[in-house]
């Protein structure tokens, strides 16, 4: 039996939006890997000896989406690779990944490490062109822009069915990693002389604090993922309007009305790929007219690019991770 390893994004992480990308990357790779025995190991933590093990013993590894890849992968990088992980032979395979921030040109070591640990000819998924730009600049070519995999099932016909009305209830979330007072005090505002109530939910501790900070008359949600969904599935009249990416999309899976505002190169990226609706941090008059008017929400998951990778899975996974 071939076996695989997904390095897991949401093992290790303090943010329950990889929970989310996680979900949308177990679904996508279920028909690919149907016959394939699937384990995980972290990518927010160092290996240890039984994760390297099983990387060693994998027909395929792939990695599983979100902003893993750093200019300064020996400095400040989600993904926890070391020195020893060049040798192991990973060969790796990006699902979706994107890079950390806007960075400059990779350096030396980040080129090195890179090289030796992603597959050399297998088709790498990236989830926007700055994260493809940044691998053609160090000579990884053999990549795609698939976009986010939590974008995949974001067909012509579910963003037709969306709202394009205002609801009368918002639910929003607030970014504690770029924290703006300003900014965010203005959106709280805005949201509060447009809806009747304010829902949110937190995808990291830190956020609990600073939305309560904003006011009494906001109700947080439970931190987890399933009251998130309770909320999206359950509430009559309901809007999403906040500064997490990954709460934005969460809402646009179950059919709610959503706008994300931008705080990093994530949102700005891929509403610029895949026309998702984002409005910038500072662009109040955009974000206000996309609030009271009549939004039509057009995400453009790229089909044939996405079935491409995917039918490329079979041909590595045969060729083995030596391929």
């Amino acid at each position: 039996m071939k076996r695989a390893v997904l390095l897991d994004t949401s093992v290790a992480s303090t943010n329950i939006g990889d929970q989310i990308i996680m979900e949308a990357v177990r679904e996508q790779l279920d028909r690919p890997l149907k016959d394939v025995l699937v384990a995980s190991v972290a990518s927010h933590d160092t290996m240890g000896a039984k994760g390297r093990a099983m990387v060693q013993a994998a027909d395929l590894v792939v990695a599983g989406g979100s902003n893993l890849i750093s200019s300064h992968q020996w400095l400040r990088s989600v993904w926890r690779l070391s020195p020893r992980d060049a040798f192991l032979g990973m060969n790796v395979v990006l699902m979706g990944v994107g890079w950390y921030q806007h960075q400059m040109k990779p350096d030396p070591y980040t080129r090195w490490l890179l090289r030796r640990v992603l597959h050399p000819t297998a088709l790498h998924s990236v989830r926007d062109s700055q994260a493809q730009a940044m691998l053609a600049a160090i000579g990884i070519t053999n990549t795609v822009n698939t976009g986010c995999p939590t974008l995949w099932n974001l067909s012509p016909e579910r963003c037709a069915a969306l709202p394009r009305a205002r609801a009368d209830e918002v639910v929003t979330t607030l970014n504690t990693y770029i924290p703006d007072r300003a900014a965010d005090g203005r959106l709280i505002e805005t949201l509060r002389s447009r809806y009747k109530v304010i829902h949110a939910w937190v995808q990291t501790a830190e956020d609990h604090d600073w939305l309560r900070s904003f006011g009494d008359d906001i109700r947080i949600l439970e931190p987890s993922l399933s009251a998130y969904d309770r909320l999206l599935r359950e509430a009559p009249s309901l809007d999403y309007v906040g500064n997490r990416l990954h709460g934005g999309i969460r809402a646009l899976q179950h059919g709610r009305r959503a706008i994300i505002v931008e705080i990093d190169n994530r949102a700005q990226e891929m509403g610029r790929d895949f026309n998702l609706p984002t409005a910038a941090r500072d662009d109040f008059a955009r974000l206000e007219a996309m609030i009271d008017g009549d939004l039509a929400i057009s995400v453009t998951p790229p089909v044939e690019a996405i079935a491409r990778w995917k039918s490329s899975l079979g041909q590595t996974l045969e060729a083995g991770r030596g391929g």
